[in-house]
């Protein structure tokens, strides 16, 4: 049986890059990674969409449902603002839940929501937003399952008010905290500092926060370290490149090296063309 995320952060600070499909969760489990991120914000801008909350609960779940049944490590969820309040809260958790996956993550702005890297975010009162993880933590089945607490304080209220805010939410019954958008390695010091709780890193690309590497995190604290949409962005620049490539020489010779070959996918897949059946 697979190792759960709750056992696996008591172990080892956890390194998840984030997967917006199921083919980049299966390179990320078959890379060595332990465990897989299902950002919120690959999901949506593989629909099309920006990530402001606009995909429902059950589309998320259907996508994610995808990720969480291709690969047997576990899965840490983006679920945004928990779609609704604390009702709302319940439904959500028993969803993911039923589809395998290890641990959400709740954010604590207003709705619609922003990209938690971007100004002029705002935030529903603390209070309000410890009512959501009470919910949370009622309704799930198995304590195994864990509930990250986001806060995005920092950006509007500053570093006293996010350690505020992130007691609030540890005495709410949240597991871990992931305090986002901080600005420093010293900010990132001084929370784990004040929480003596499981904590979460986020190492997205061009954002508020310097790139500080896994081992540093580690370092000073933290359990998990995201990087939410490395590997959408990488993808996203690589196809734009193919693309002007395309239409300059009407041809893909030159690409070939820079591909995936057949034989390889099919390998990643578990199928064989000689009349083999995709692995379950």
């Amino acid at each position: 049986m697979p190792i759960t995320l709750k056992k696996l952060i008591k172990k080892e600070t956890v390194v998840m890059p984030g997967a917006y499909n199921a083919a980049t969760a299966m390179l990320i489990k078959e890379a060595g990674f332990k465990a897989v991120y299902i950002s919120g914000a690959g999901l949506a801008n593989s629909c099309g969409l920006p990530d402001t909350g606009l995909l429902s609960l059950e589309e998320t779940v259907l996508l994610s449902s995808y990720i969480t049944a291709a690969v047997d490590c576990p899965t840490l969820v983006d679920v945004d603002t928990g779609f609704g309040g604390p009702l709302s809260v319940k439904k959500t958790v028993r969803a993911f839940e039923a589809i395998g996956a290890g641990a959400v993550q709740i954010e604590d702005q207003e709705f619609p929501k922003r990209c938690g890297h971007l100004d002029n975010k705002r935030v529903v009162p603390a209070r309000e937003f410890a009512k959501k993880i009470k919910a949370a933590v009622a309704s799930r089945n198995n304590t195994d399952f864990l509930i990250v607490a986001r806060t995005d304080s920092r950006a509007g209220e500053g570093m006293d008010a996010a350690v505020e805010r992130a007691l609030i939410y540890l005495d709410a019954g949240a597991d871990m905290i992931f305090p986002e958008a901080l600005l420093d390695k010293r900010e990132f010091t001084q929370f784990a500092t004040a929480i003596k709780a499981p904590l979460v890193a986020n190492m997205t690309e061009f954002g508020k926060t310097p790139y500080i590497t896994a081992d540093e995190f580690a370092g000073i604290g933290y359990n998990i370290v995201l990087f939410p949409m490395t590997c959408f962005r990488l993808a996203m620049r690589s196809v734009e490149t193919a693309l002007g490539e395309l239409k300059a020489k009407g041809t893909q010779k030159r690409l070939l090296n820079k591909m995936q070959t057949r034989e390889a996918l099919y390998k990643l897949l578990g199928y064989s063309p000689d009349g083999g059946a995709k692995k379950k």
